[in-house]
């Protein structure tokens, strides 16, 4: 299950460029995200680790970026994360990969979920005013939403007429992943981001997915009580490796 979970991840959030190198993803998105702008070391690797790095190392200094790897407990080569570390590549953003079968997941109490599939530009914007983000990551998340290929939903919930938390879900081979959710400040700790999923996922049953996935960072204490409480579990923890 591990390694499809990763690829259905990167299927839902592409990057903008994509190459691939000796059986690792170089992924390429401006900057935008860590998920977008690192090398996945997903499978067996034939060359000389050194030079490879290096390889990675000069293909995203040429497009002005910091080279970060993405790591997991099963990447190939199994002893490059300490090779990383040896080389002064640092870890951080620890990230809990988890997943829930939806036949256990309660139904939304709440009903007020506006479902778009396409990126709407009030969607754009209500995401970015709740998670304030600037116009240059808008104009980039905008670029790789357009390049999702699998179903993908946007998520809207509504309270008073206003957007109050947004999310994205992406549907493949019978998993929903979710993605960017996020609630309105001023109406936190109310149980809207709990109904927000709880829409989404039955979306996404709607579209045929029988389980669900999603990405937390492992600092993020209130979202792994909410997705503990949904019924979501921790399959991994993947982290990143870069040079501070």
């Amino acid at each position: 299950m591990y390694p499809k979970l990763e690829e259905l991840s990167l299927n839902a959030w592409p990057a903008l460029e994509t190459m691939v190198y000796d059986g690792w993803l170089l992924r390429f998105a401006e900057g935008y995200t860590k998920r977008a702008n690192s090398v996945c070391a997903l499978y067996p690797s034939t060359e000389e680790l050194e030079s490879k790095i290096a390889a990675c190392e000069a293909f995203y200094q040429g497009k002005g970026l910091p080279t970060i790897f993405k790591m997991t407990p099963f990447a190939e080569p199994h002893d490059l994360d300490e090779l990383l570390e040896a080389k002064g590549y640092v870890a951080q953003a620890f990230t809990s990969m988890q997943a829930v079968s939806l036949d256990k997941v309660a139904a939304p109490s709440l009903r007020t979920a506006r479902f778009d599939e396409h990126c709407t530009e009030e969607w754009r914007d209500a995401y970015c005013t709740l998670s304030h983000q600037g116009e240059k990551a808008k104009e980039t998340m905008t670029k790789t939403l357009s390049k999702i290929i699998p179903t993908a939903c946007y998520a809207s919930l509504y309270l008073d007429n206003k957007v109050v938390a947004c999310g994205l879900g992406v549907v493949e081979r019978e998993y929903i992943g979710l993605f960017d959710i996020v609630t309105d400040q001023a109406y936190r700790n109310q149980g809207l981001g709990e109904q927000l999923v709880l829409n989404l996922l039955q979306w996404g049953q709607e579209k045929g997915a029988k389980y669900s996935y999603l990405q937390v960072m492992k600092d993020n204490l209130p979202a792994l009580r909410l997705y503990e409480k949904i019924g979501y579990h921790e399959q991994y923890v993947h982290w990143y490796r870069m040079k501070e």
